[in-house]
């Protein structure tokens, strides 16, 4: 499968595997490397919602109405619930909660490899 994350140069800074992508599921992962941490080697919040977000992002536009142009995200919402070491690699699952011919709103799960959830976000994507 082609990287998605590629075509965004942000994701693709990051260091973002898409290593599944359907119109009603996303997967990827993510090795926390130092650069993308805080004090104290853990995954620094806003790498966490980056993650999220780029997945979110793949899915709403892989899911878009016949004639749209594209989609950008409007909101998004992250509980940030643990840590994610340096070296660590973390999952995200990212499925739809509404489809709409205006806006989707998106739910992410990132997780360590060994199951631990680290944050869940929600994101509302506008239809272009």
């Amino acid at each position: 499968m082609s990287n998605l994350a590629e075509i965004m140069p942000f994701s693709k800074l990051m260091g973002i595997e898409v290593t599944d992508a359907q119109a009603d599921k996303v997967e990827g992962r993510l090795t926390v490397r130092a650069d993308l941490c805080t004090t104290g080697g853990i995954m620094h919040g806003g790498a966490i919602m980056a993650f999220a977000d780029s997945l979110g992002a793949i899915g709403a536009f892989l899911s878009l109405p016949e004639g749209a142009a594209g989609t950008t995200t409007i909101e998004s919402k992250t509980n940030l619930l643990s840590a994610a070491p340096e070296n660590s690699v973390v999952l995200g699952v990212t499925t739809p909660v509404k489809l709409g011919k205006k806006l989707s709103v998106w739910q992410t799960r990132v997780e360590t490899e060994d199951d631990k959830l680290i944050a869940l976000v929600t994101q509302t994507q506008l239809v272009l």
